[in-house]
Order: C-alpha cells, then sequence, then structure tokens
C-alpha cells in the first residue's frame, strides 16, 4: 500500500507529432500528457531513466512537478512500450484527488507455485487471470495482489472468491465467475519421430530395389542396340 508518493520532474511542450516525439525519444526523453481534474490536458516529456525509476517505486501516487511548479498527484492511466526493445515510448498520467477513491488494474501474482503438490507430481499450473479491477484510494491502491496456492492438487481450480481484498480496496470483477488458476494432469508426449523415420527408411530401400530392378531390365535392351 502507498504511504508517500515519488517525485517526477517534467518539462511541458507543445505537441508536434510524431516526428517530434521521435526527436525526444533519440534524445532520451519519453513524451506523455497528463489530464484529469478541473486542469486542461498538459503534453510534456521526461527523462527516461527519472521515468523508470519513478514507475519502479512503490506506491501507485506519484507527484507531478511541471517546469518547477507545485507537485500535483498522479497515477499511471497508461504505458506505451516498444515491443522489441521494452522501454517506454509515451506515458499516460491522470490527476487524482487523494481522498476520492478511483478505479485501477492491479496485478494478481501466485506464490508458492513450486511448492503445490501437484506441481511436484508433474501437473501444470495455468494463472488464468493476471489483472484485477479494483476501487480505492490512490494511496490505497496495492502494487501488486498476491495469493498463495502451495496447497493445489492435480485438477484443483481456483475461483476469484479465494482471493482476499487488501484493507480499503474494493474488487470490481465478478468473483464468483473469475477463474484465477487450474491445475491440469501431466501432459502425454507421443513420440512419432522415430516411427517417422523407419517408415522414410523402409520407403527409401523400396525406391532402391524398384531402381535396381529397372536397371536390370534395360540392360539387355542396350545390348541388342550394340550388337545391331
Amino acid at each position: 500500500m502507498a504511504t508517500t508518493a515519488t517525485r517526477l520532474e517534467v518539462s511541458s511542450r507543445k505537441a508536434q507529432g510524431s516526428r517530434e516525439a521521435r526527436r525526444l525519444r533519440r534524445s532520451g526523453r519519453v513524451p506523455g500528457v497528463v489530464y484529469g481534474g478541473e486542469e486542461q490536458a498538459l503534453s510534456f516529456d521526461v527523462g527516461a531513466r527519472e521515468l523508470r525509476v519513478a514507475l519502479a517505486s512503490a506506491g501507485a501516487v506519484l507527484d507531478l512537478c511541471v517546469d518547477g511548479s507545485k507537485p500535483t498527484p498522479v497515477v499511471l492511466k497508461e504505458a506505451q512500450r516498444d515491443p522489441v526493445r521494452g522501454h517506454t515510448t509515451h506515458v499516460d498520467l491522470l490527476r487524482v484527488r487523494l481522498d476520492e477513491a478511483i478505479n485501477a488494474t492491479v496485478p494478481l501474482e501466485l506464490s508458492g507455485v513450486e511448492d503445490a503438490p501437484g506441481v511436484k507430481e508433474g501437473g501444470v499450473l495455468e494463472q488464468i487471470t493476471r489483472e484485477l479491477n479494483v476501487e480505492a484510494l490512490p494511496t490505497a491502491i496495492p502494487e501488486s495482489i498476491v495469493h498463495a496456492v502451495g496447497d493445489m492438487q492435480i485438477g484443483d481450480t481456483i475461483a476469484l472468491t479465494a482471493v482476499t481484498m487488501p484493507e480499503g480496496v474494493t474488487l470490481l470483477d465478478d468473483a464468483e465467475e473469475t477463474i484465477i488458476a487450474t491445475l491440469s494432469p501431466p501432459r502425454l508426449q507421443v513420440e512419432e519421430e522415430p516411427a517417422v523415420e523407419a517408415e522414410t527408411e523402409l520407403v527409401g530401400e523400396a525406391g532402391e530395389g524398384a531402381e535396381a530392378a529397372e536397371g536390370g531390365e534395360q540392360a539387355p535392351a542396350e545390348g541388342s542396340a550394340s550388337e545391331e
């Protein structure tokens, strides 16, 4: 749960299209926009390293300082990432009031996977749900929600009803209809390659026999032509 906010210093900018955005990224800056509240949307850019450190810090709330102005509490609404390199290419921030609840998406993590009896027996544990939609005050939004699955047996299915929400956090998803994890029996591996290779060898041998037979039939014909 967040108790303090991380300060993020940014510089205001005029939105000038994708060409300007590419120039900023090449110079080590990340373009972004902040909106919400009673103020208008504002475009900005921030150092890639400073942004990475701020987003990795504990807590959902950031203290956004634009051009050295008074800090404004914001939360990350969306971060676009490069599909190959994985670094952030654009961020959307949302202004919030610390005394008003907001909707947020929180990662769901499973603990004790390797200790589950079904996994030790060779079963396959699959996490079906990886994010939860919740409502809470900005300072009460957790970094993640963790659920222990160390007792799962083969054939078990866990619904969202088994997950306990932190204090002050309200779950917005349908707990009874949402499955978070299943543990299936071991998957059988059928080795068919040796059989295929053997069949290929047999076909090859048959082909060689046919070629030999054809060669034997043609030999007299060539001899007759030579005698003529």
